[in-house]
């Protein structure tokens, strides 16, 4: 006779005093205050937090009528939390003089949580394009690494009379209400180096012109930062596509870049313009481009308070 004791699974104390309204009560989500200090921010955030006005009347309102939507946060296993959506809100309550904070403990893996990040922000009214960039890279990742959905290309197993599934950017252009080609756009972003991401943000550079400009490496990327900032050059789609081509076949130089970034344009034909590598020389190796622009802010300042002391004096 098979002894099938080991097989039988025993009521744990929690079940055998407790009632099933109670066990299903414990599975809902509540809200909890939690020590501020405890909260740490999301990994690699992509959404800036400013403190700019829009801040200033949200630490206001906190005052009055404290956090009026519960921020979103997961468990650590050093027994603190992670942030998933309510940054601004944490950084605001923390003006404010809050030393806690209402939120919603979710228990979520790492792709579940980068999901619920970006979803929570990316509809924001104001998104700018880095933000807007790396939140989708994020998401795409993370779609990925659930495996939800059967990549086509990678799907080499499939059958012709097998249903089509949907590529992971095609549910994410569904779900953000982008084109997958303005997705793939947005994410070349993530390849440009900071300082041209800035310019992107500012409206300074076009997306257009910086999706191209990010398949160059970072010793181009800088050389036509050096261009944009000291010659003032705004690369045009049609050289950023053409430095795109020729450092893909490996005919891009130093030389080439200057020329091509030096073409003049029809708006341009009026405007004369310092070339970096003209001025470059007189600074040292160690000067960062904002170093050598405020030393020639302060030359110039200097230089037109003389020339203006001396008008004055041939004035009397």
């Amino acid at each position: 006779m098979n002894d099938n004791r080991a097989n039988i699974k025993l009521p744990s104390l929690d079940d055998l005093f407790s009632t099933q309204e109670q066990r299903e009560d414990e599975k809902l989500e509540k809200v909890i205050k939690i020590p501020i200090k405890n909260i740490s921010d999301f990994p690699n955030h992509p959404f800036k937090v400013v403190k700019d006005d829009k801040l200033a009347k949200l630490v206001d309102s906190i005052r009055e009528e404290g956090v009026i939507f519960p921020t979103i946060v997961r468990p650590k296993k050093d027994g603190t939390y992670e942030m998933i959506s309510g940054h601004r809100r944490k950084l605001a309550a923390s003006i404010a003089g809050l030393t806690e904070i209402d939120a919603i403990v979710k228990d979520l893996t790492d792709d579940e949580a980068t999901i619920l990040m970006v979803d929570s922000n990316i509809q924001r009214e104001e998104v700018l394009p880095s933000e807007r960039a790396f939140s989708l890279k994020m998401k795409l990742e993370a779609m990925k690494h659930q495996g939800k959905r059967v990549d086509l290309e990678e799907n080499n197993t499939s059958d012709q009379n097998e249903p089509k599934f949907k590529r992971s950017n095609e549910i994410l252009s569904e779900q953000v209400g982008e084109s997958v080609s303005q997705i793939k756009r947005y994410i070349r972003l993530t390849y440009l180096i900071p300082e041209l991401l800035e310019k992107v943000d500012n409206k300074e550079l076009g997306i257009s012109q910086a999706e191209h400009l990010s398949f160059l490496d970072d010793e181009f990327q800088y050389l036509v930062l050096n261009k944009i900032e000291f010659d003032m050059v705004s690369p045009s789609v049609g050289q950023a596509i053409k430095l795109k081509k020729m450092f893909q076949e490996n005919r891009l130089t130093d030389e080439k870049l200057e020329e091509i970034l030096g073409e003049e344009k029809p708006n341009q034909k009026e405007n004369q313009h310092i070339k970096y590598r003209d001025i470059r020389k007189y600074f040292p190796e160690n000067y960062t481009n904002d170093k050598i622009n405020d030393v020639i802010h302060e030359f110039l300042e200097s230089y037109y308070q003389k020339w203006h002391d001396k008008e004055r004096e041939h004035a009397r």
